[in-house]
């Protein structure tokens, strides 16, 4: 019996973030699901995590877990399948490290993903973006950051780590504005920035300091910005700005609806997909076909476009005398009014 843990650690601490380059993010999501796999399966064989076996790893105990987290956590199809494809990623890399689990591991990626809804994507209008960008208070140190980080996470397209991450040397503005990133699957790409986002941000260096942190935006203690910070003081505005914009009240608005309203605004700006996906560094153009089912104008432009069927008129007769005398009791009040 092969002991599991020195498995996970590697697969954990080598495979993913050197073999793989998987982000930060990446790396803690498959944790998170290894913890509640392991959970569940110590609680099945009355042992400890440390004490599982790769072996008790099998299809049967996977499929039970995968039903566990969606009738006792309540999860949904998307995040069933999302743990799902971690567990099959470990199996692939057990494969090359314990030959004798080739067939254990066949049994498990066969296991068919769950067809999820596919939700429209939640984006902003811009009456409402403007009045989330005008909500800081520009006359505070503070207000001038969260403008900037605002401006330049809706601008940009960017994911919340993205944002938070964004190293100063990775800011050039002259001669043109600009700002280089390392997305998902390590990515590079560099973003051109609006002169008023470019402004915003300008104004931010001219009152950030020299603070230790290598990242552009710091927090009040001079450290880099995290994840719940930036959420944090989203929540905060989009609250003050509901008060002067009634459209945005009981409106969720999480980080990723900035990046959303980015990108609903550059399709349809462009009407090209690829520029969409080029910007906000998708791995694949096919992410982007959720905008394109988003956008209610394309529907509407395809309508016009449209011929619809000439169709005879018909009239209808009232036969019940009922209804034909209180359709004519109606018309004479009408006339009288």
């Amino acid at each position: 019996m092969n002991p599991i843990a020195p498995h996970i650690t590697a697969f954990l601490q080598e495979r993913l973030p050197l073999d793989c380059a998987a982000s930060p993010n990446t790396c803690e999501s498959y944790a998170y699901t290894f913890q509640l796999l392991f959970q569940f399966a110590s609680e099945r064989f009355n042992v400890t995590p440390s004490e599982l076996k790769l072996e008790q790893l099998d299809s049967k105990l996977v499929i039970d877990f995968l039903a566990h987290i969606e009738s006792q956590r309540k999860n949904t199809a998307t995040t069933r399948n999302i743990r799902l494809s971690a567990i099959k990623s470990f199996m692939r890399f057990v494969e090359h490290r314990v030959p004798s689990a080739l067939e254990q591991s066949r049994r498990i990626r066969a296991i068919p993903t769950k067809s999820a809804d596919k939700r429209l994507v939640n984006y902003l209008s811009m009456i409402e973006m403007e009045a989330i960008l005008n909500a800081p208070n520009l006359e505070t140190r503070a207000g001038i950051r969260d403008r900037a980080m605002l401006h330049l996470c809706f601008a940009g397209g960017l994911r919340v780590s993205e944002l938070t991450g964004l190293l100063l040397t990775s800011v050039r503005l002259n001669p043109t504005p600009a700002i280089s990133l390392i997305g998902k699957g390590r990515k590079e790409r560099c973003l051109p920035l609006w002169k008023e986002t470019a402004a915003d941000v300008r104004a931010w260096l001219a009152v950030r300091g020299t603070p230790p942190a290598p990242e552009l935006f710091v927090n009040a203690r001079g450290e880099s910005m995290t994840r719940a910070g930036f959420a944090y003081l989203l929540d905060k505005y989009v609250e003050e700005a509901a008060h002067t914009c009634p459209l945005l009240q009981g409106k969720r608005v999480s980080p990723h609806v900035l990046r959303h309203t980015c990108a609903m605004m550059i399709y349809q700006a462009t009407g090209d997909l690829r520029k969409v996906s080029l910007w906000l560094g998708h791995a694949q153009i096919q992410t982007s076909d959720v905008y394109l089912r988003a956008d209610p104008m394309e529907k509407i432009e395809a309508i016009e476009k449209m011929i619809p069927p000439s169709l005879k008129k018909g009239h209808f007769t009232v036969s019940d005398k009922l209804i034909a005398s209180l359709r004519a009791k109606n018309v004479r009040c009408a006339t009288d009014s």
